[in-house]
Order: structure tokens, then sequence, then C-alpha cells
């Protein structure tokens, strides 16, 4: 049986990954949507959160694909009306945000899901359990794609909030969160800011036991999601965003590519297990970026 979920925020990732992933689970219904202006074909269609809880009643699981800055309410008004909430990477704009809806999710009873849908990519369990056991002696992110085309015109991401580069960036992260054999910190960050934007458009951080990483949203062209680390036993490569896993250049067969799919299948899991998964490790590495960066100004930039 499947069961009702509504989707809140109808842009872009909504329409490309979360809609065709809910349709073709057989866990899940599209029962509603919310939104100011984006609909889907079919689906019943709210522009008011509120009105959609108290009308909807049958609706027990609500996924929420809004910017981080408004999503707190959103996902508080849901938790407290006894929803099951899934977030949108990243979960909220600040990590003690995001505490408080764990906390009362907790108090509430109802399933909270910090999605991180990169850690889903094909390559990276495989890529955790080889890993697993092993020293790292050096290890680099670079994560470099263009804004203008995964969120065009959507001036929110340059905005207090929005985590600019981060934004990205946290895929990259919660990558590295979850292979790493143990966990790193930030040591340093040069963050680019372009002329009379309050996000970074680029940066370059550093972290303890050799790990550094290279941000940047002004790549055009072919785009590049790479994590290489060096081991004893040899250097593993992740590319293509964790979708591709070389060993020592020997490329891996880890299967079919299946990030929101398998974020869905796993939301399945922890409402029937009566379980939360809210990890924030991610958001700590940004928001340490953001306090120790150095901040250096760079070139106006315009969508």
């Amino acid at each position: 049986m499947t069961q009702k979920i509504a989707l809140v925020g109808i842009g872009k990732i909504a329409k490309d990954q979360h809609v065709p992933s809910i349709n073709a689970s057989p866990d899940w219904t599209l029962a509603a949507t919310v939104s100011r202006s984006g609909t889907v074909d079919g689906v019943p269609a709210f522009t008011d959160l509120d009105e959609m809880l108290a009308q909807r009643d049958d609706v027990r699981v609500i996924s929420l694909c809004l910017p981080p800055v408004p999503r707190f309410d959103y996902a508080r008004k849901a938790i407290l009306a006894g929803r099951h909430v899934m977030l949108e990477k990243p979960p909220g704009a600040t990590l003690a945000e995001v505490h408080a809806l764990s906390a009362l999710a907790a108090q509430q009873g109802v399933t909270l899901f910090a999605t991180w849908h990169s850690r889903m990519a094909a390559g990276v369990e495989q890529a955790r359990a080889w890993l697993a056991g092993k020293t790292i002696a050096k290890a680099h992110i670079t994560w470099k794609e263009d804004v203008k085309k995964w969120h065009p015109g959507q001036e929110w991401v340059f905005e207090p909030g929005g985590m600019g580069v981060f934004d990205p960036g946290s895929n990259a992260l919660s990558i590295l969160t979850h292979i790493l054999p143990r966990p790193v910190h930030v040591t340093a960050a040069t963050l680019e800011y372009p002329q009379g934007r309050q996000t970074p458009i680029a940066a370059q951080v550093q972290f303890s036991d050799n790990v550094s990483g290279d941000f940047d949203w002004r790549q055009t062209g072919p785009q590049t999601w790479d994590i290489a680390l060096e081991t004893e036993a040899g250097t593993l490569v992740l590319s293509d965003g964790g979708a591709t896993l070389t060993i020592d250049g020997a490329t891996q067969d880890v299967g079919e590519n299946r990030e929101y799919p398998a974020l869905y299948e796993r939301m399945t899991r922890l409402v029937a297990d009566g379980e939360s998964d809210v990890d924030l490790s991610p958001m700590v590495h940004i928001a340490d970026a953001l306090t120790l960066g150095r901040r250096v100004d760079c070139a106006p930039f315009s969508f």
C-alpha cells in the first residue's frame, strides 16, 4: 500500500528529481503540492501550507523543497501537525534551527529526515567500505559547476542563508563526512565574494589531516564533481558526483546511479521503523568555513 506525500516548493529540483522519483516509487503517491506558483499536472495544488494541512489529514508525509531560509517555519508547522518531514539539502539555514526541528520531531513522535542526496550516489557506499580502517595520506575535493545552469535566476542563493557555493559544496561534504574513516575539521578557508553579494561564489577550504577542497560556482562547460583520496593501499577517486568510482585507475562496478529514488526508499524505512535521520556534519563544515574564512572580493556576478 502506498503512502500519500505532499511536495512543498515546486521549483527546478522538485520537477527534475523529486516528482519523477515519487511517481516511479511503489511506496509513494504524490497527493498534493504546495507552491506559490508551481504545480504538477493532475495533482491537487495548494498555495498555503496551513490550508493543505487542514484539508488533507490523509497526507501524513511532507517533503520540503523550499530554499533553506523559509524551510524552518514550514517544517515546524508540519511536525506540529503530526506529519513526517523530509528536508532537501542543506536541511536549514542554521545548525540551531535544525537541532530544534530534530528535538520537536522526537517530542511529537514523527520522523525527520535531513536528506543528503549525494550520499546515495552509486559509488559512495563501496568507497566507504574500501576506505574503512585505512589511513588517509591526502584527500582533495574539486567541486566546480555553473550556478547559471543549476540555479537559473535564483537570487536567494546569494542572499544571507543561501550559502552560495556551499549549497552544491554540501553535496561534496556530505560524501566526505560519510566515507572518511575518521572525522576532520576545518582549519582555514578563503572565500570569494562577488561585489554586492552576501554569499561566496568560490571557496578554498583546508581541513585537518591533509584534506582540502576547491569549490567554484563559475565553471562553464563540463562540470567537475570529484573527490580523490590517497591511502597506503592505493588511490581512490569518486567522480561524477559520486556516481563513478575508480581505485588506482581501475573503474569499479557500482551499479545504477539512483540518488533521489534511494532517498525516498530510505524515508519509507524510517517512517516504518519510527526513526529519524538528522546528520548535520556537512553543515558543521560549512559553518566553520564561514566562521574561519578569509573574505576576498572578486568580479561582480549576475544571472
